[in-house]
Parts: structure tokens; sequence; C-alpha cells
């Protein structure tokens, strides 16, 4: 069994709307091979994990799992591997459940999809998993060099358990994220501990641990300084112990003889209970003592040992929200097991794990243990007397075993009081006070007790999980303090998808909102724009450019194009969306990735509507995306038609719904929003410049679900007005998509349209747009098309042009540099395209230069560009040598071995002029040809 391929979805996907992890596995001969088949496999793996038979599986009871893998056959090992996974992950401390496993369409190929907590983690165990299964199998058919009798599967699950303890969040941290959650705050991990966003955007806090964004640094200083969060308590009349300052073991059995015996010895600025001793009574203890303080600090305190118990008193916001009592790792005596035995039955508690694995962790026989031990004049081979407690821990931490018993309801109000006091002294938001009293539900005024300790980002695990008493909610009021009720945490945010159209409506989308004054983050096909600025530049339409725009703390508002690939490698970077629309689906991109057909391309676009909160937008003329209205939960469905008499949205107007609709009028095409019954004409299409009055269909298209997004989205309607008058599609607001260029004899027209939707739309426009000459393409497509796509490209531009030049990616995608030139030529010519109207020029700067350089005055060129940039630059630096515009010959192909670097070399550069306008500085050619904007920044 072989794992081919491995895909981590960080978002909804696929196949849930929560992160899970894709095997792509091989089982090779163990198809063959189900678990029942398997001589001792099924009893091997219940003895290796035996909390699998509580797995339901499709019996919905517990032990269904084992059902089906012993009756009719057994099931086949990538079903096994899924439930391993999970299990595993469960035993590490995750809450994870799902899981389904179905084949790929080879035969013997699944794909197991689990979910999981930590990524990480969920591969680790996903691995062990692998390795748990070839170990239980014969050597028939166990693959060479796999889970042979060096495998150890009880080391590597507890490897497995520190690793995830390492990744995995803790207790406090898990709580927090927890209680965010609960109130539907959204959060996003940003590294590989315990630092947490909480919020999107502008709206955002942060967490690391129980630290807030909030939490005052100053604060935090002074806590971890023992001695002066002693003084500043003892200056407020609190009640602390004495203390002293040392350095040497000398000073510090001086400074415990000066306070008097009992005494206790700990580090200055350590934490856990780590290197603290209590109530010693000699100078060689308090040496010993201070030797081990001294390695965690090189200030060592010693202070008067206040007997009692160690409380710990959580104060929030000003508020004390729970109090335990901590009790230390200890045993009890039986009078028959030794020391060692009674650690080891105590350590058989199932609540007992590695670290914070689980409510409690495991009391090790270390140091402290053995030096308490031979104070009881006991060894760990000795036999304690039925009763007695023997105590192995200094403190009541429960990362060192100790226990935890909640006592919220009993508190003194004078301690409560006392413990808000403190926490205010010291400046913090979140703080535990460590409270040394004999009873805590008697005033410490009466009966003593004092403040050891005032700790900054305190853990919660011994208050959501004590040991005895009730559990409390203490992550609740942490999110309450972040984000008082009522209080935003998320920034309104549009997903938009679809085959042709998602960068210009997601352009439009955002410049609708920073018209109307807002702080705009935007993800499109050539990077991330915060505020009309590029900060990032590439294909940036997956969920790492998303999280990169919620991230932002400038952000008021999200626009993410969220493209195929996207999707298919990693699903989305968030969890929800507000808006969500799909533009259309049509033939791309078929055969890569698992996706074959129209349908599936519609079933992957489909995420985007199916995790929209309010409104899910979608196109009424396509039936792919009209089908994607059983699948929303969004608050509304919003209809886009270019058909006023379509009967559907007709009903679902009629209903109240919301729709844009487009309808015939005196002066044209109007594009018309219904809303509740209201009826409201938005904008006649001609006025709006990116559809080249009203001609270029699809923009008019684009423009409508633009207009029906920012509508959604709660922006007034003469602000949505004013942002369709004002975008245009220069390339500098849209580059790639109908950049005009008519500073030549010739108009030029650049577009990325590369599948035969896009080609379809750019031939519609061309067959409208009054032309006195010939009309010419640059034509090609991406090598991984499938050939009836590429195909189809050329059948659709073939009765459109006359003339045609067909190129290659500089990225063939696998085919010969001519493969794909070719077979359009042979297209066309199947189409009835003159072989003296086709040239072939496979490297597309050089089929850019023929095309410009064979134009003559009148004529319209339209260029499929796929280096768009570069396109553009050529485009603008192009010299009419020939001088068309008095009618000269057209320059030969030759002058192509002359042009200047399209990326801009020196000789072109110097050919360049710059000026100053409005703070900005304009690049032109020197001819006055603007070509490029930079900012001053």
């Amino acid at each position: 069994m072989k794992i081919l391929e491995r895909r981590i979805y960080r978002g909804p996907n696929l196949y849930a709307h929560f992160p899970v992890i894709r095997l792509k596995v091989d089982l090779g001969v163990l198809e063959e091979w189900p678990s029942a088949k398997i001589p001792g496999f099924v009893d091997g793996l219940l003895e290796a994990i035996p909390t699998l038979e509580q797995h339901t599986c499709s019996y919905d009871s517990a032990g269904g799992f084992i059902r089906r893998l012993r009756e009719d056959g057994g099931t086949w090992l990538g079903h096994v591997l899924e439930h391993v996974a999970i299990e595993l992950q469960v035993l590490a401390g995750a809450s994870v459940s799902f899981g389904k496993t179905r084949g790929t369409g080879v035969e013997g190929e699944y794909y197991v999809v689990y979910e999981y907590d930590e990524e990480q983690v969920g591969e680790a165990a996903g691995e062990l998993a692998l390795d748990l299964l070839h170990s239980l199998l014969p050597d028939n058919v166990r693959p060479k060099g796999a889970g042979g009798a060096g495998f150890n599967f009880v080391e590597q699950k507890e490897e497995l358990i520190s690793y995830a303890q390492r990744r995995q969040f803790g207790p406090s941290t898990a709580a927090l994220v927890r209680a965010a959650e609960d109130r539907d705050i959204p959060w996003l991990r940003l590294n590989n501990y315990s630092l947490v966003q909480l919020g999107h955007g502008r709206y955002q806090k942060r967490i690391q641990a129980t630290i807030t964004s909030e939490t005052r640094f100053i604060g935090v200083e002074i806590a971890s300084d023992k001695e002066l969060t002693n003084q500043i308590l003892g200056d407020l009349g609190l009640p602390v112990p004495r203390q002293r300052l040392v350095r040497s073991p000398t000073k510090a059995v001086q400074a415990a003889e000066r306070l008097g015996y009992p005494v206790v010895v700990k580090p200055l600025d350590a934490n856990h209970g780590r290197g603290v001793s209590i109530g010693l009574e000699s100078r060689e203890a308090v040496e010993v003592a201070f030797a081990k303080a001294v390695e965690h600090s090189r200030t060592v305190i010693i202070e008067t040992y206040i007997p009692g118990f160690d409380h710990r008193i959580l104060v929030i916001g000003g508020e004390l929200v729970a109090v335990a009592k901590r009790v230390p790792g200890h045993i009890i005596g039986d009078g028959e097991h030794s020391v060692a035995e009674l650690i080891d039955l105590v350590n058989a508690d199932p609540r007992r794990g590695i670290g914070h694995e689980k409510v409690l962790t495991r009391i090790d026989l270390d140091h402290q243990a053995l030096r308490l031990l031979e104070l009881s004049g006991y060894t760990p081979d000795s036999i304690v007397p039925p009763g007695e407690i023997l105590y192995l821990r200094s403190t009541g931490n429960l990362s060192t075993g100790g226990t935890a018993i909640d006592q919220t309801d009993v508190i003194h109000p004078d301690n409560r009081e006392m413990a808000i006091r403190a926490a205010s002294a010291i400046g913090l938001d979140v703080a535990g006070v460590d409270f040394i009293s004999p009873d805590i539900s008697r005033s410490f005024a009466e009966i003593g007790g004092a403040i050891c300790e005032v700790n900054a980002a305190p853990g919660f695990r011994m208050h959501v999980a004590p040991t005895e008493g009730t559990p409390r909610d203490v992550a609740g009021p942490v999110m309450d303090m972040l984000f008082p009720p009522g209080s935003p945490t998320r920034i309104p945010i549009a997903a938009i998808t679809g085959t042709n159209g998602k960068t210009t409506v997601s352009r439009m989308v955002a410049h609708i909102h920073k018209m109307s004054g807002a702080t705009v983050g935007l993800s499109s096909t050539d990077g991330v724009y915060i505020d009309g600025e590029r900060t990032v530049a590439g294909d940036m339409t997956g969920p790492g450019a998303a999280r990169m725009v919620l991230r932002d703390p400038r952000v008021d508002l999200a626009v993410l194009e969220t493209a195929r690939g996207g999707l298919l490698r990693a699903g989305m970077g968030y969890r929800s969306c507000d808006v969500g629309a799909v533009l259309n689906v049509a033939a791309d991109h078929l055969g890569l990735g698992g996706i074959d057909t129209v349908e599936g391309l519609a079933e992957l676009k489909r995420i985007v509507v199916e995790v929209a909160r309010d409104c899910a937008v979608l196109n009424a003329d396509d039936e792919l995306c009209l089908r994607m209205a059983d699948y929303t939960e969004a608050a509304r469905i919003g209809y886009v038609t270019m058909n006023p008499k379509h009967d559907l949205v007709r009903k679902h107007i009629r209903a109240g719904g919301l729709a844009a609709v487009l309808e015939e009028g005196i002066n044209g095409d109007m594009i018309t929003i219904y809303d509740h019954g209201t009826h409201i004409p938005l904008l006649w299409t001609h006025l709006i410049p990116a559809t080249m009055e009203g001609k270029a269909g699809h923009n008019v298209n684009n423009a409508m679900f633009a207009a029906l997004i920012a509508y959604a989205m709660e922006v007034k309607v003469e602000n949505i007005r004013q942002g369709l008058r004002t975008f245009d599609t220069t390339y500098f607001q849209a580059p790639g998509r109908l950049n005009v260029f008519d500073e030549l004899p010739f108009k030029v027209i650049l577009d990325y349209g590369h599948n035969p939707a896009a080609v379809q739309a750019m031939t519609n426009l061309v067959r409208k747009l009054d032309v006195s000459g010939r009309r010419s393409v640059v034509l090609s497509a991406p090598g991984d098309r499938r050939d009836e796509d590429i195909r189809e490209i050329a059948r659709i531009a073939a009765p459109g042009f006359s003339r045609f030049v067909v190129r290659a990616d500089d990225n063939t995608r696998g085919r010969a540099s001519d493969e794909v030139p070719n077979m359009l030529r042979d297209e066309l010519l199947a189409n009835g395209v003159p072989r003296e109207a086709i040239a072939v020029v496979t490297d597309e700067q050089q089929a850019v230069e023929r095309a410009l350089s064979v134009s003559e005055p009148g004529d319209l060129l339209l260029i499929f560009g796929d280096k768009i940039s570069r396109c553009w630059k050529q485009i603008c630096r192009f010299r009419d040598d020939g001088g068309h515009g008095q009618g000269s010959a057209p320059a030969a192909l030759s002058t192509v071995g002359s042009l200047a670097n399209p990326e801009g070399d020196a000789e072109s550069s110097r050919s360049e002029r710059r000026r100053k306008r409005s703070g900005e500085t304009v690049i032109e050619d020197q001819r006055g040809v603007r070509i490029a904007r930079e900012s001053d920044d």
C-alpha cells in the first residue's frame, strides 16, 4: 500500500466545510485482501488500538466499524487507514471524527479523506497508521521494508502524542479558540505555537496562550519579576511573604536564617513550579534547593513559608471568574505496593497523559520526587503504610502531576476582593493570583495567608477540567472582554468564482467599495491589493492570498477572487463569506486535478455559495449555476439574468426575491435591481465604460454581477452607479481584461481569454465593433487543456476574423512548442479559413510583433495574451516604422529581430521620459504614449 499523493485542505473543500487531509492510496496487491481475509489482522489491530471499538462507521452505533472489519469479507485497507488515522489523532488529544474513503476510478486506488485539528499532526497520524497496518500484514503481502520486526507501535504512538503536544494548541489556547467559535468569531493560527488572530481585518485581536492583545507589556514584566511583584503588593497592604534575593548558596542560607525557618526557595523568573522547593527547615536543604533553583534563574528568592493550601484565583477584566485549590502530585499508601508501583497505578488513570494531552499530567519519579521521598524516609522501593499521603511535588501545578479542586463558590468575599486588587495593582487583564491559605472560605484577615505570585498568561486547564468540582467557563469572559457583546468581529467578505469574468467582477466590486470610502483588500489573478495598492504580485486567487487579506489590520472589507486551482489544492482560506457569487461554469481545465466534466467543475465552484452566510449570487442564465441554489444556506439568493422574460427569475421577484435583470428601454439596455418587490433602475449599459457603449455583452454581465454583489453588501445605490460609471478596462485598472490601445493607426485589444467561452465573448464583441479595415487575432490555448477544447477555440474564432497568428505559451505544459499552434491552424483550415490567412509563430513576443507589423490603418487587432504585462509593454512600445498613417507598406517580419527587450533594456529606457502628475510618476515613450504608472512610494 503506497501513498501516491497528499493534499492538505485548510478550509471548506469538496469533501467538507472544515480542514481535512486527502491521501491518494494505491493498495496494490492488497486490493485482493480485504480485512477479514487477512489472518489475525483484525485482532492485531484491536490489540494495538482498543478504542477503535467505539467507532460507529455506517452502523451508527459503537462497534459498527468492527462489524465492517469482520463481516461480509471485511473492508478494504484504505477504509481501515482512514479510521486508524482519525483514532490516532484522538489518542493524541484532538477532537476529530470525520472521514470518508472513495475509489478514484482506477482499480486499487482510493481517496482516503480524514479530518484533522493540527496539520502536521494529521499528516504524522496518517503515516503512523500506514506503518501500523503494514506491520499487521503477513509477510507474503507486506511491502518490502515496511512494518518489519523493528517496528514498535507503542513507542511510535508515544512519540506521536509528544509531537502533538508540541504542535497542537495547549488547553488554554484551545479553550479560547472554542469560546471564539461558540461566539461565531473567526480565528486564524499565526504560527506553529499559540499565537492566534481572533476576528478579521480591522476588527482583529490577538492572543498568545492567555496573553491578549490588550495585555500591557509592563504588567507582564512586573509579574515576571517575583521580587517586584511582592514589593508592589506589599506597598498596597496586601498580604505577601517576606523575601530576600540571593545569587549564591551562602547568601541563600544567610537569608533563610534571617527570615527564619521554614522557608521557600524558588527562581526569580521561572514558571510552572519549576525549581520551587517549600517547607525547608535546614541549611543543607536550602543549599540543595538553591542548586535546583539556579538551574532556572541566576537570581533566587528566599521567602518565608506560609502554611496552608495553594489556591489559584483567576481574575479576568477586573472580575474573579474561578478559584481552584491545587494539590501537589501525591500517592496514598496501601501497605502492599511500593512507591514506584503506586506511581504507576496513579499514572494508569485514563485522565492522566503526557504534558497537556489530557486533563491531568503523569507524575514522574524525578529529582524533586526523590528528594521529597528522602525527606520522608522512603525510597522508590519502599512500601507505604495504608492511608498515608506521600507528596512527590512541592507545588500543586497541574503540569507536574498535581490535581485541582474547584472552589469558586466558597471563596470568602475578602479573599475575592484581595485577588482583584492584586491583579489591578500589577496591571494585568488576565491574571492568576497564587494565594496560600488554610481555608479559602475564611478571610485572610482572620486566619492569615499570603499572595506568593501573580501570574501573567495563567493556565486554564485546572478551571475548565478540574479533578473535582464544577468546570468553569473561563475562556468566555476573555472573549467578552476582547469583543463586548454587539461589537463587530468580521469584515464583510465577497467570494467570487466562475470560469470567466471573476477577475473583472472582483475588481469592479472592489472599485465600488473603494469609491464608497472603504479600505478594500482584494485578491486576484495578478496580486493582492490593499486600498488599491498592490502589495504582492502574482496569481493570488488561493487560500493563502485570502488569509493575507484577512490578516491585514487596515482592511474594512475583503473581495476575494476564488479560482479552481486553489479550491482543488487546498480549499478556501476562510470558513465562510458574506456574499458568495458563481458567475458561470464552462469547459476549462477539464481533465486536470480529477475534474473531468463541467458538472464536476460546477460542484467544485459550488463551495463558494455553500459557505455563503448572507447572500448567494447566481447566474440564472447558466443551468449549472441555477442548480446550486439547492445547496446554499445563505439567508438570500440573488439571481442575475440578461433575459427579462426568465420565468424562474420572474417568480423569484414576485416572491420578494433579489435579482439583477437586463431590461430593454427606449434609450438602450438598463441594468435593474429588484428587491422585496421594489424596482430599482440602476444604470444604462452604454454609460458603463467597461462595456464599450454596451457592445461588450460579457462586461455588461460582469457589471450586473458587481452591482448585485455590492447591493447585497449594503452599498448605497448611488455609490454603485458611481462605481460602475468610473470603472474602465484600461490596463491600469484591469490588466488583461479588454485593454484597448488606441494610439496606433489601428485599434489593439489585449485580453487574457484562454478558454472557449472567453474566446466566444471576445469574438462576439469584435463582430459588434465598427471596423473600417480587417479584423485580426493572435490566438493560442494553454497546453494542459484537452485537445477538444483547443480545437473548440479555433472553431469559435474562425468566422470572426480575416487574419490569424497562432502561437504557443511560454510554458507549453508538457506539449511540444508547435503542437498547440499546429492544432489551432489545422482546425482553422478545417473551418474554411484560407491557409494564407494563417501564420504560425510559436513565440508569443514574435507572434505579437508579427500581428502588429502587418496591421494597417483602420484594422482591429485582438491579442489573446499570456504574459499580459510583457504584451502590453510590447504594444505600447511598438514603433510604427512603416509609416502606416501615410499608407506605406506594412513592416516585414524581420523587424522582430530589432525589437527592444519588452521588459525594458537600457536603450528603450532612454527613449522614455518621465513627468510628474498628481503625486505619481507617469512614464511615457518618445511619442508621449503612456505605458506605465509608478507610485512615488
